[in-house]
């Protein structure tokens, strides 16, 4: 499989303690293969001293706060997020959580033919954003956009002319600090390795041997990543690239530890993109994974399929079969060792892939399925939990699962049958998962005594904080 080259290589060495001099930048010291042993990155610092209760100070409260404004442009929805940082890169409350996060519907990726209206689309969360930035922070407060594989599938030429709509809008919109640079498209590798170091910053994993971290597989609309730290022998063993394409293990040196990352982000297989591939497989026909009673169509992207249940309604195992043809499970492609789907190698599994903490629309679809409750920030489940859902679903018609899934959207309806045996079929099939493995179902993740949101944008944020160039 063709590994699509990034322009930025650098991952965040979110425990950073101080800010170090303009040269070298930490985050390519310590995410570049090179990077040298006298480099002492995530050097210790004394932390911010607790106020009572065991959380931290307000932000501002010895004027040391900065503030991150990260866009997370999905391709399902927009979402905003505000950090507020101590001097020692340790979150502060913004009112009484962690972090703003508001969301919104639908995605910068279905403005394609419009791209001033994707950008208008971003103006109530950035009047959101700024709202709770003091208005002496704000034009030193940096506002970044990374769009994820929604934009990616839209191409070049389109994604860039909606980027720059973005840019525009910051510029004569946004009393926040922007920079073209900072409104891109996120290499998808780049997108997982911030999954990877936010979730395990937020559970106090970093500066641990690699074993003790927690793997993260994120299940994104247009794409899903996996990442998780594997030993420097299984890093000296991963298959050799070519020019212009991207290393399956970035180094990372964090809190004076050497990680070897395994990340690799599979473009097209995010649950929105993967209802397309499957629909691909029956080529306009019926699908056996659509609920009894739909006939109509999917749009993805620029893309609209057929999309029609047969008169006898879906089918748990033909749905299955479906869904590993469009995996493509049986790749022949596969040259390495071990192959996870498409001929990828899998990173050769081991201790940091044990405990493995699963996000974004697994999490989603399990609390409206009724397997998990959606009130809980983590949930302990089994692919197998998936499999007993999906067999369920697959069984109803349209109406009948109006009525049972009272919390699944109407568009999403009839493919609940699809989602679950996807997620299924990538776990055990895609990811050689055991069936009856524990896996974590992550929303969000408790920091000090707040809950924040588990998702890429804060390892993007503590970044361009902490960045020398500010």
């Amino acid at each position: 499989m063709k590994r699509v080259a990034t322009r930025q290589e650098s991952v965040p060495d979110i425990v950073r303690r101080h800010r170090g001099p303009p040269s070298p930048s930490p985050f390519q010291c310590c995410s570049s293969p090179s990077c040298s042993s006298s480099c002492r990155c995530g050097a210790p610092a004394r932390r911010r001293r607790p106020s009572p209760g065991g959380r931290p100070s307000p932000a501002g409260s010895d004027g040391s706060e900065s503030y991150a404004v990260i866009f997370d442009a999905g391709s399902s929805g927009s979402r905003v997020h505000v950090y507020s940082f101590d001097a020692n890169l340790d979150l502060l409350p913004i009112g009484k959580e962690l972090e703003l996060f508001v969301q919104k519907k639908p995605g910068l990726s279905s403005y394609a033919k419009d791209p001033q209206e994707a950008a208008k689309s971003l103006v109530s969360l950035l009047e959101k954003a700024e709202s709770v930035v003091p208005v002496k922070m704000r034009r030193i407060t940096p506002v970044r956009v990374g769009a994820t594989a929604g934009l990616r599938a839209l191409g070049d030429e389109t994604s860039e002319k909606i980027l720059q709509a973005v840019r525009d809008l910051l510029q004569t919109k946004s009393s926040l600090k922007s920079k073209p640079s900072w409104v891109t498209v996120l290499d998808g590798t780049q997108e997982g390795a911030y999954q990877w170091v936010t979730i395990n910053y937020l559970l106090g994993k970093l500066g641990k041997k690699y074993s003790n971290t927690v793997g993260v597989v994120d299940l994104g609309g247009g794409s899903v990543q996996m990442a998780y730290a594997i030993s420097e022998s299984d890093a000296a063993k991963a298959p050799r690239i070519s020019n212009g394409e991207d290393a399956y293990v970035k180094p990372l040196l964090l809190k004076g530890t050497q990680y070897y990352l395994y990340v690799h982000s599979y473009l097209h297989y995010g649950l929105l993109a993967a209802r397309a591939e499957i629909l691909k497989v029956t080529d306009g026909s019926p699908s056996n994974c659509i609920l009894k009673g739909y006939n109509g169509s999917y749009k993805y992207g620029d893309k609209t399929f057929p999309a029609s249940a047969p008169p006898s309604g879906a089918s748990f195992s033909k749905c299955r079969s479906d869904a590993l043809k469009a995996l493509k499970v049986d790749e022949p492609a596969c040259t390495h060792m071990k192959c996870t789907f498409g001929g990828v190698w899998n990173g050769g599994g081991g201790d940091g892939q044990k405990n493995l903490f699963v996000a974004s629309f697994f999490f989603d679809r399990a609390a409206e399925a009724g397997f998990v409750d959606p009130n809980l920030p983590v949930a302990k489940v089994k692919p197998t939990d998936f499999e007993a859902a999906a067999k369920h679903a697959c069984e109803l018609t349209v109406e009948e699962a109006k009525t049972t899934y009272s919390h699944v959207s109407e568009d999403n309806l009839p493919y609940l049958c699809m989602d679950l045996v996807y997620q299924y079929t990538l776990l055990v099939d895609g990811f050689a998962l055991e069936p009856s493995q524990e896996i974590t179902l992550v929303k969000k993740v408790k920091y000090h005594n707040s809950l924040v949101e588990a998702a890429w944008p804060l390892g993007s944020a503590i970044e361009v904080a902490s960045s020398p160039d500010l």
